[in-house]
């Protein structure tokens, strides 16, 4: 049986903190992929996307998927107790 040790919940919590950086920095090379994917649509296609897309899907989706992946790589590090 594992006892519990009172350092086991600072490097749990370290870990978690870490794992949360990690996906953030990969949902913002998501969001980066995503921005390069409709900048090559504009590029590719004469005349580009409708409009409307350009709109909602295009830029707008990049830059939220960006900023929610930057929240997440921003986490400082959890504070000693």
């Amino acid at each position: 049986m594992k006892q519990h040790l009172p350092g086991d919940d600072a490097a749990k919590n370290y870990r978690h903190h870490r794992r949360l950086v990690r996906v953030g920095q990969g949902i913002m090379v998501l969001g980066a992929l995503v921005g390069l994917s409709h900048w090559l649509a504009h590029v590719a296609l004469p005349g580009g996307p409708p409009g409307i897309q350009d709109l909602l899907i295009g830029y707008p989706t990049a830059a939220a998927v960006l900023i929610v992946g930057a929240v997440l790589a921003g986490r400082t590090t959890p504070k000693k107790r």
